[in-house]
C-alpha cells in the first residue's frame, strides 16, 4: 500500500490495524515535489507488486500527469482510493478536519435511523435489558453494602447528560466517586482517578457502574449501543471547535459504542474529535451486523480489557 500525501496522520495503533490487510506500507510525500519525482517514487514502490492500493492523502489538486498515471495503473490492477474512503473501509471512521468544515456534502449520508432500523435497535435494547437485569440487581445489592462501608451516601449517581436532539436527561450510574468529587468544579474522569474509593475504582474499571443505565435504555433516553453521552459543559465546548460535533446527537447515546471499543479512554478536544470520527461512521453506516459487532467486541473488552487496537479480535 502507498500513502500519497500527509493530509491525515495515521497513529501507530492505526498502522497496526492496517498491517492486517497490507504487509508493506510506503509513504510518498506530495508537497514540494515535482510530478515526475512523485511518479518515479510511486513506480519504485510498486516494483515487484502487480497489485497494490494507493491512498490519496493530500489536499492538493492532483496534476494531470499524476491522474493519467493513476488511471493507467488501475488498468494494470493497482487501484487508488481517497483517504476519506480508506478510513471508512479499513478503520471504521469518518475523516473530519477544519478544512472540511465548509463542505456540507459530508453531512448528506449522516441521518437518523429509518423506522425499520429503529425497530431493530429497540428490540436489541430490550433484549439487552432483559439479559442484564439479574447482573444489574446483584451489582446494586452488593454495591450498596460496599458503598455504605467505604463512602457513605447515595448508592446511585445521577448526572445530566445530552441526548438525542440535544435534549438533556438524567443518566443513572452506580456511584464510584466520593460525594464531593466535583467540589472544585466539573472535570473529566481519569484512569486511577484519586476521587474514587476502593469499590468505586473496581466498578469503574470493570464498567459495572454503567449497568444501571439499562433504566435509561428502557425509558428510551439511551440505546444499548450509540455515542457516549456527554455533559452539556463539554458538548458546548466541543461544538465550538470540532466540525460536525452536533451530528452525534442525531441519535440517542449508548451504554457502549464503536468509539469506546476502538479508541482508548481519553478526555479533551483531541480525544473528542477522534471518538467523533467513529461515532459518525456508526451513524452513517448502521446495520444489524455493525450493532452485533460492537456488542460482541464490548464483551471481549470486558473480559480481556483490551480494545481492538491492542488485540486481534
Amino acid at each position: 500500500m502507498i500513502i500519497l500525501g500527509e493530509k491525515y496522520s495515521f497513529s501507530e495503533i492505526e498502522y497496526n490495524r492496517i498491517k492486517k490487510y497490507f504487509k508493506k506500507i510506503t509513504h510518498v510525500k506530495y508537497k514540494e515535489k515535482s510530478s515526475q519525482e512523485i511518479l518515479d517514487q510511486i513506480a519504485s514502490s510498486l516494483k515487484g507488486n502487480k497489485k497494490s492500493l494507493i491512498v490519496l492523502n493530500t489536499q492538493a489538486i492532483l496534476s494531470p500527469e499524476l491522474i493519467t498515471y493513476l488511471t493507467k495503473l488501475e488498468v494494470q490492477g493497482t487501484t487508488y482510493i481517497t483517504v476519506e474512503n480508506f478510513l471508512e473501509t479499513y478503520l471504521q471512521k469518518c475523516f473530519i478536519s477544519e478544512e472540511l468544515s465548509i463542505n456540507t456534502s459530508f453531512l448528506e449520508d449522516i441521518h437518523n435511523y429509518t423506522i425499520f432500523q429503529y425497530i431493530q435497535k429497540r428490540l436489541i435494547d430490550y433484549l439487552g435489558v432483559l439479559l442484564l437485569l439479574i447482573p444489574t440487581l446483584i451489582a446494586i445489592v452488593y454495591s450498596k453494602y460496599r458503598i455504605t462501608k467505604e463512602s457513605p451516601g447515595d448508592i446511585f449517581f445521577k448526572q445530566t447528560r445530552v441526548g438525542q436532539k440535544e435534549e438533556e436527561f438524567n443518566c443513572i450510574k452506580l456511584r464510584s466517586m466520593h460525594q464531593d468529587a466535583e467540589k472544585s468544579g466539573a472535570q473529566f474522569a481519569k484512569d486511577d482517578d484519586p476521587r474514587t474509593f476502593p469499590w468505586g475504582k473496581i466498578i469503574r474499571y470493570k464498567k459495572i457502574d454503567e449497568l444501571t443505565q439499562i433504566w435509561n435504555v428502557l425509558k428510551g433516553d439511551m440505546h444499548l449501543v450509540g455515542p457516549r453521552p456527554e455533559r452539556r459543559i463539554w458538548t458546548n465546548e466541543f461544538e465550538k471547535s470540532i466540525p460536525y460535533y452536533t451530528q452525534r446527537h442525531l441519535i440517542a447515546p449508548g451504554i457502549t459504542g464503536l468509539a469506546q471499543i476502538k479508541y482508548q479512554y481519553g478526555s479533551g478536544q483531541l480525544d473528542a474529535k477522534e471518538k467523533l470520527m467513529y461515532d459518525l461512521y456508526y451513524i452513517k453506516n448502521w446495520s444489524l451486523a455493525l450493532e452485533i459487532q460492537v456488542i460482541w467486541k464490548t464483551l471481549l473488552f470486558l473480559v480481556t480489557k483490551q480494545r481492538e487496537d491492542l488485540s486481534n479480535f
